[in-house]
């Protein structure tokens, strides 16, 4: 279970087997082979395309489902590429006897929020397996997006200096997928992020687009996890200021229950960024006025320096700092 929870398990199966398997040199683009999306070359013109599979239960929860997650986790898995989500291809795997209540009420919810995000959902596949060979219902989904103008991101681009901004609280969609199973006898009004993000990174290029070094959506591993994978791609330290970073109540009191941190805890409608230090001001005006990033939105929660090389580690609010590793294990499977 750990090999799929996005953390240094994770990180090992992929360096250790898929990628000396799978990649070619001569196809992919070195700095950037382990990003959200691939960038392939057709014809005269770049295209970003990625895929993503969703095995979430319960199937609906507090503030989405699995249909609205399928779509949305893909489009901002393309948008933290910087590219515009243009189309998706979508596959079932449906469980027989499964009901088609159940199922039409995730298409439905696919439809909505492909609609609302402009993408179109243009081709797909259905399998069925035997009762009790799966669980009721997995999808996937593969997005093509088109590269959008200006923007350049890799992890060797970050440098010394560099300010590291957030696009809002964390930890709330892994909570949420916690609560909703009845794992834990914690009442509260939490619902998951699910959202698409690529209008708050849409206004970000157009605002600092020379400056913007770098993007991840901190999913699975959470963002501790994104931010120690930065760390050893590029090579330096990643300082975080924990008062800074936004968590709600609820997601910090089920992690004190549960010996958990909330920088592991994953996200389905939030951002990092990695922006060059005289753009962060403009950065976090750009992403506070757009819906969703004003308010207890986009956040300045760290910096770029040279030690610990390699380590992500947060200065306390009470003065004192700890490293923060990637996950290590699976302590919420199956949340996305």
């Amino acid at each position: 279970m750990a090999h799929g929870a996005g953390g240094k398990a994770t990180r090992r199966l992929v360096d250790g087997l898929f990628v000396p398997l799978l990649y070619d040199a001569q196809i992919g683009s070195e700095p950037d082979r382990l990003s959200d999306a691939a960038r392939v070359a057709v014809g005269h013109s770049d295209v970003a395309i990625t895929t993503d599979s969703f095995v979430v239960t319960p199937l609906v929860f507090p503030g989405g489902s699995i249909g609205e997650l399928a779509v949305n986790g893909t489009i901002n898995d393309l948008a933290v590429s910087g590219s515009r989500p243009v189309a998706l291809v979508t596959t079932f795997v449906l469980e027989a006897g499964l009901p088609t209540e159940t199922l039409a009420a995730e298409v439905r919810a696919m439809g909505r929020a492909a609609r609302a995000a402009g993408v179109a959902i243009v081709g797909g596949d259905t399998k069925v397996v035997e009762h009790g060979k799966t669980d009721r219902l997995y999808i996937t989904t593969t997005g093509i997006g088109q590269p959008l103008p200006g923007v350049s991101l890799s992890a060797r681009s970050v440098r010394p200096g560099d300010k590291v901004l957030l696009s809002g609280p964390i930890g709330d969609h892994g909570i949420t997928i916690l609560l909703a199973r009845g794992e834990l006898d914690l009442e509260a009004e939490l619902v998951s992020d699910t959202r698409s993000v690529f209008p708050l990174v849409e206004a970000l290029v157009a605002a600092v687009a020379p400056g913007l070094r770098w993007m991840r959506d901190p999913t699975r591993g959470g963002v501790a996890t994104s931010l120690n994978e930065l760390a050893l791609d590029s090579g330096v330290g990643i300082h975080l200021f924990e008062e800074a970073i936004p968590v709600r109540d609820e997601v910090r009191g089920a992690c004190e229950l549960l010996g958990l941190d909330p920088l592991h805890i994953a996200n389905e409608g939030q951002f990092l960024a990695v922006v060059a230090p005289d753009q962060a001001d403009a950065a976090l005006a750009a992403l506070r006025a757009v819906p969703g990033g004003e308010g207890a939105g986009a956040v300045l929660v760290g910096e770029v320096r040279e030690e610990p090389a390699a380590a992500v580690l947060v200065t306390t609010r009470y003065g004192g700092s700890r490293i923060v590793d990637m996950l290590v294990g699976d302590p919420l499977p199956r949340i996305c």
